[in-house]
């Protein structure tokens, strides 16, 4: 199965590499609407999330929004297709490149303690540690290791590492970010999914309880590194607009004891997660389990 897989995604690379973008993206949309309709425990469980965060939305209304959220990734993967096949450069999807690299330039100019970016499975997310290693930000983007071993170590973990970064598996996470935040490297993080009770606390993410990892707050807390939440937004031109919305400073010094910062900070990271994905929510990965305690 694995092999059948891997076969698979390589037939769509060489597509990718001869048919007109509109054409690809067109051909992933439709699979988005098969994959909709056949995976019902997927179907579910993004209708079953988005009812719970939008109660005051009709059936209807939830029923389209998921399609959408399955027609976002549809659209994501094609992109990354078109990357990875050489088809596209990553400038060719920002909109705001410029503006957002001068602004972590004046940020991080006198920074001494290193970097973690922080971001969510929103928009492409893809994109952002490219664009980052490409300008002098390359870092240790922590990831989970993909089940198909075959697309993990031929096509994945080298498109990630294509321009500078390291991609670092869970097991050996906080070590490698340690050693990196010590020699004033950077960190990439996606922490909008559900974590295990070892190394989480119970946060709220659109006021409904749920876990989260606390490896940003703690960094935070034992290595003052810059934390820099960012974002990308697909527009209606299909291109992305980087949501930047500066350094997240807050050290929680109103709270009393490293439990206490720990939950507050954490609490804090969630907050601007929401903020981002309430700007467009379809573009976010609903079909996570991200509520189950």
């Amino acid at each position: 199965m694995q092999r059948i897989q891997y076969l698979t995604v390589l037939f769509f690379l060489k597509l990718s590499k001869i048919l007109p973008a509109s054409f690809l993206s067109a051909i992933f949309k439709f699979f988005a609407l098969i994959l909709f309709r056949a995976l019902k425990s997927r179907r579910e469980l993004t209708i079953k999330n988005l009812t719970l965060v939008y109660p005051q939305k009709s059936k209807k209304e939830i029923y389209a929004l998921a399609k959408a959220c399955f027609k976002s990734v549809a659209i994501t993967a094609s992109e990354i297709m078109l990357i990875m096949g050489g088809r596209k450069h990553i400038d060719d999807f920002l909109i705001n490149k410029d503006e957002i690299l001068k602004s972590l330039s004046g940020i991080a100019k006198e920074n001494k303690n290193g970097i973690v970016f922080v971001t969510a499975h929103f928009g492409n997310w893809e994109i952002l540690p490219h664009l980052m290693a490409m300008n002098g930000y390359s870092m240790v983007a922590i990831g989970r290791e993909g089940d198909n071993k075959l697309i993990e170590k031929n096509l994945t973990k080298p498109f990630r590492e294509k321009y500078g970064n390291q991609n670092i598996y869970k097991n050996e996470a906080m070590r490698k970010m340690v050693k990196t935040l010590r020699e004033c490297g950077n960190v990439g993080l996606l922490i909008d999914q559900k974590a295990g009770r070892v190394n989480s606390v119970l946060t709220t993410f659109f006021g409904i309880e749920c876990r989260t990892t606390i490896s940003v707050a703690s960094l935070k807390l034992k290595y003052n590194p810059l934390v820099i939440p960012i974002f990308t937004k697909r527009e209606g031109c299909g291109k992305y607009r980087i949501i930047f919305y500066g350094t997240a400073d807050y050290k929680a010094d109103d709270k009393d004891g490293e439990e206490e910062k720990i939950q507050a900070l954490t609490q804090y990271y969630n907050d601007i997660l929401e903020r981002a994905v309430k700007e467009a929510p379809e573009q976010w990965f609903w079909m996570h389990n991200r509520w189950k305690l």
